[in-house]
């Protein structure tokens, strides 16, 4: 597909490098003539100078035969206006990074709906919520959601006490009482789609599918048993952070923002309703200290400085305190934190990609099923994906054990209904179902990809 994008900072650019992965014609716009070399450079891409409201520039971007055009410009008002002069110029879809509390409120409905959004991007607002999901299940690193949360998925790191240390998934499927299924591992670097006879080790980090009603008592089978988390403490009070800390309070979780800047301090305390904004140096450890950093159960370090994140991470792990995640753009620094044992890191950009690389997918002509839910893992080693089956779907009432899956590839999650399955070699495929994908080294735009040919 040809997609243009207006706006190659971090976000834009990492959305720039899941676009090209994905094989697309992407035309990048920026008005920082050095930004414009930097991509050309870097990526597969035309680049063009300029503004992303300037209608010369657009045009001469071919946005009126582009099938995407996303604005991700560090101004919402830019980006939406970009987007409505992309569309009146004949673009099919548009997308906008919208990221400003006031912009991300009951009118933003109304916005997309009068400039004719496709959908809008709000990086803040979804790292917020994946960090708030690991939040509510301690135990994991990650937890991603499927089809209304029926279903998640879990990544967990085997700690050298585990009681699944040396056992095969064999053993565990036979000795367990939920029904759940270890779908992906990570060790050392290369990522496994495991069948029977694959045995954890202490270290791997497993990805694990279960339903939303079974996940505690899956969780409590593998060992895996935190204490309810009942305050958090947060570094810094940014935009992250707010959307955050309302997620918590919503569900009585007590919340505590550390912020250096005293007009921020004021203007959150203005419109947050709780919690306690607390205006210090969230890097001293003293401040920490008397603010009772040890008695917390969880801590998040949300700065706009990659180092500092990790560096009051460790020290609030230190300090033992139960869950500690931490805000990581950089993938340098991300891989030597985790390599160091800090194994909880968001990565916004990353978050935001997902969801473009998602929309893409379903935007291609598919023959049997649509792409509804993407998410990259371990890196972008493997994925997880959940497609909605059409009634054109060639493979539908086969039992699974009778269908010839591609390698790396597992069916790891079917939902019917309100009903969610963990599949055996007995369940079938149904139009109309919901269907989790898990792949490893390959990239799946349609449900037929993962059967193999006969």
């Amino acid at each position: 597909m040809k997609i243009v994008i207006a706006g190659c900072g971090k976000i834009g650019k990492t959305i720039i490098a899941s676009l090209v992965k994905e094989k697309h014609e992407v035309i990048a716009l920026d008005s920082d003539p050095a930004v414009v070399q930097q991509v050309v450079n870097t990526f597969d891409v035309i680049g063009i100078c300029g503004n992303a409201t300037d209608m010369t520039k657009l045009v001469e971007a071919g946005v009126g035969k582009a099938e995407l055009f996303i604005a991700a410009t560090g101004s919402d008002e830019l980006n939406m206006l970009g987007c409505f002069a992309a569309k009146r110029l004949g673009a099919q879809h548009t997308a906008a990074r919208i990221r400003d509390e006031e912009n991300n409120d009951e009118g933003l409905e109304f916005m997309k709906t009068q400039l004719d959004l496709s959908f809008s991007l709000n990086p803040e607002q979804l790292a917020a919520r994946a960090i708030y999901d690991i939040i509510k299940l301690p135990s994991a690193t990650k937890v991603e959601t499927f089809s209304s949360k029926r279903i998640e998925m879990i990544e967990i790191v085997l700690k050298p006490d585990s009681p699944l240390e040396g056992k095969t998934l064999a053993q565990i499927r036979k000795a367990a009482k939920s029904r759940f299924l270890i779908c992906v591992v990570a060790r050392n670097s290369k990522v496994y789609i495991p069948k029977g006879n694959f045995e954890l080790k202490s270290g791997d980090r497993v990805g694990l599918i279960a339903s939303e009603s079974d996940t505690h008592k899956v969780l409590s089978f593998l060992g895996e048993t935190p204490k309810p988390i009942k305050n958090v403490m947060v570094l810094g009070a940014g935009i992250t952070s707010y959307y955050l800390a309302q997620l918590l309070l919503a569900s009585h979780i007590d919340v505590k923002l550390i912020e250096k800047q005293k007009e921020r301090c004021v203007e959150v305390c203005q419109t947050l309703k709780g919690g306690t904004v607390i205006r210090g140096d969230g890097m001293s450890q003293d401040l920490l200290l008397e603010e009772g950093i040890q008695n917390t159960d969880a801590f998040v370090a949300l700065s706009g400085k990659d180092e500092e994140n990790i560096l009051i991470s460790f020290y609030a792990m230190s300090q033992k305190v139960p869950k500690v995640i931490s805000k990581v753009n950089r993938d340098e620094l991300s891989s030597i934190a985790e390599g160091l044992g800090l194994d909880c890191i968001i990565t916004p950009r990353k978050i935001v990609a997902d969801v473009v690389v998602r929309y893409a997918r379903a935007l291609q002509k598919s023959i049997g099923s649509q792409v509804e839910t993407l998410y990259s893992l371990f890196g972008g080693e493997a994925e997880a994906l959940e497609f909605k089956v059409l009634q054109s779907f060639a493979y539908s009432s086969i039992p699974l054990k009778d269908l010839k899956f591609k390698d790396n590839i597992i069916i790891a999650g079917i939902i019917r209904g309100n009903n969610a399955i963990i599949p055996s070699g007995d369940d079938t495929i149904e139009p109309g179902d919901n269907i989790i994908v898990i792949a490893a080294g390959t990239n799946v735009y349609d449900l037929s990809d993962i059967i193999a040919a006969r």
